[in-house]
C-alpha cells in the first residue's frame, strides 16, 4: 500500500462526511440513509463532478475506513449465534441464495451478458452488516429475539461472500486470504496468550487497566495497530483486509468478554466518526458513472436480482420463527448491499476476473440496495415493535446492549 493524503483533498472529504449526517438530521422526512449521502457527496466532489479531491488522494485513509467497517461487523457479529437457531438459518438461507446466483450467473455467461459467473454470483449473494449497522441501531431493530435474526442473517451474508472471493478470485488472492486466516490465527492465539499475562493483580494487568482510558488508551490503540498491521501484511487492500479485520474483529469481542461496550464506544467514535465516513466518499468517487449511465438495465437487472436471490429466500426459511412483517424486514436488509461489491470489484478487475462494466453495474445495483432498502424496512417498522421483543429476551439474546442513536 502506497500513497500520500494530499490534505486539501482531505478537506472536502471531511466536509462530506460532516454535512451527510447534519442533512440527515436537519431533513428527518429525507428518505436516504447517510451512507448514501456519502457516497453521493463523494461524486460531487469527485473527478467527475467538481474535482476537488479523487480516490488516491485519500486512499490510505480509505483502506483504514474499509478495515473498520468489517472491525465493526465483526466486533457485532457472535458466533454462537452460528450454532443456535438465527445462524443454522441464515446459513441456509444463503446457500439457497448461492444455488441460485450461481445457476443465473453461469445462464448469463452462455448468453453473453455478463463475462464471468463465478464474481457476479458471489455478488448476488452479499450484505452489508457494516453498513446496515448504524441504521439498524438507530432505529432499535437489533433488540431482542428479531435482532439475533437480523444480525445472523447479515454476518453470515458479509462472511461467506468474503470468504468465497478469498477462495475463488485467483492464485494471489487465495494465498493473500491464507495470510489473513494466518494472521488473525496468530493475534488469537497472542491474545489467549496474554489472558494468562493479563491474569487479576499481576503488573501489566493493572498498567493495562490503569491506562486504557483518558489520553493513554491502551485498549484502542492496541486495536488500531492490529487493523493498520492486518492491512500492511496483506498489502492487497479490500478483500485481504476485510477477510482479516471480519475475522479479527470476532476474536476481539470474543476476547474483551465484559469489557466489550467499552471497547466498543471507542471503536464506534473512532471508526464511524473518521474513518468509515472517508471509506464511504472515497468510494463514491470511484464509481464508474459513464459505465453505469451506459448500462442502466443491467443496473437495474442486477438490483431485482439482489432481492430475488438474496432477499427472498428468507421468506420461507424463517416463516416459522418471525411474522409476515419482520420476514419482509429480513429481505430487505439480506438483499441491502454494498462494501463487499465495492471489495469484489476491485479485486476482480485487478484479477481479470469481472469487466469493468460488471463492476460499475454491480456497484451501482449495490448503492441502489443501500438508498431503497434499509429505508423501507424501517419504514415498515411498529414504533412498538422493538420494546415488544426485548421483553425477557435481551439477556438471552447475547447482544451488547445496542440501542437507537448510539452509532450513526
Amino acid at each position: 500500500m502506497d500513497g500520500v493524503v494530499a490534505i486539501d483533498a482531505l478537506v472536502a472529504v471531511l466536509a462530506v462526511s460532516l454535512l451527510a449526517p447534519v442533512l440527515v438530521g436537519l431533513l428527518p422526512r429525507l428518505p436516504v440513509p447517510q451512507v448514501v449521502l456519502l457516497l453521493a457527496g463523494g461524486v460531487a466532489i469527485g473527478p467527475s463532478a467538481l474535482g476537488l479531491s479523487s480516490p488516491g488522494d485519500v486512499q490510505v485513509l480509505a483502506d483504514v475506513g474499509l478495515g473498520f467497517v468489517f472491525l465493526l461487523a465483526g466486533y457485532e457479529f457472535d458466533l454462537r449465534l452460528l450454532r443456535a437457531d438465527p445462524g443454522r438459518r441464515a446459513i441456509g438461507a444463503w446457500g439457497i441464495s448461492a444455488v441460485l446466483a450461481l445457476g443465473i450467473a453461469t445462464g448469463f455467461t452462455a448468453v453473453g451478458l455478463v463475462e464471468s459467473a463465478v464474481p457476479v454470483a458471489i455478488g448476488l449473494t452479499t450484505t452489508a452488516l457494516g453498513t446496515l449497522l448504524p441504521i439498524l441501531r438507530e432505529h432499535g431493530l437489533l433488540h431482542g429475539r428479531f435482532g439475533r435474526y437480523l444480525l445472523a442473517a447479515g454476518g453470515v451474508g458479509e462472511l461467506f461472500p468474503v470468504v468465497a472471493i478469498a477462495v475463488f478470485l485467483g492464485t494471489q488472492s487465495r494465498f493473500t486470504a491464507l495470510l489473513s486466516i494466518g494472521a488473525v490465527a496468530a493475534f488469537a492465539g497472542a491474545l489467549a496468550a496474554g489472558r494468562h499475562l493479563l491474569r487479576e493483580g499481576s503488573r501489566l494487568s493493572t498498567v493495562v487497566l490503569l491506562n486504557q482510558h483518558e489520553t493513554a488508551q491502551v485498549t484502542l490503540r492496541a486495536t488500531m495497530l492490529l487493523l493498520v498491521a492486518l492491512i500492511a501484511v496483506t498489502d492487497q487492500v479490500h478483500l485481504d483486509a476485510v477477510l482479516g479485520a471480519f475475522l479479527a474483529g470476532m476474536v476481539l469481542r470474543h476476547w474483551v468478554g465484559a469489557s466489550s461496550p467499552t471497547l466498543e464506544s471507542k471503536l464506534d467514535a473512532v471508526g464511524y466518526g473518521f474513518f468509515v465516513p472517508v471509506f464511504f466518499v472515497y468510494s463514491g468517487m470511484g464509481l464508474d458513472l459513464e459505465a453505469i449511465a451506459a448500462a442502466p438495465l443491467l443496473v437495474l437487472l442486477f438490483f431485482g436480482l439482489m432481492v430475488a436471490v438474496r432477499g427472498l429466500p428468507a421468506l420461507g426459511v424463517y416463516r416459522a420463527v418471525l411474522p409476515a412483517r419482520q420476514r419482509v424486514q429480513t429481505v430487505l436488509v439480506s438483499a441491502t448491499a454494498l462494501p463487499v461489491l465495492v471489495a469484489l470489484a476491485e479485486i476482480g478487475q485487478r484479477n481479470d476476473l469481472l469487466s469493468s462494466a460488471d463492476a460499475a453495474a454491480l456497484v451501482g445495483a449495490g448503492a441502489l440496495t443501500v438508498l431503497l432498502l434499509p429505508a423501507l424496512a424501517v419504514a415498515i417498522d411498529r414504533p412498538a415493535a422493538p420494546s415488544a421483543g426485548t421483553t425477557g429476551s435481551t439477556a438471552a439474546s447475547g447482544e451488547r446492549g445496542v440501542g437507537p442513536g448510539t452509532g450513526s
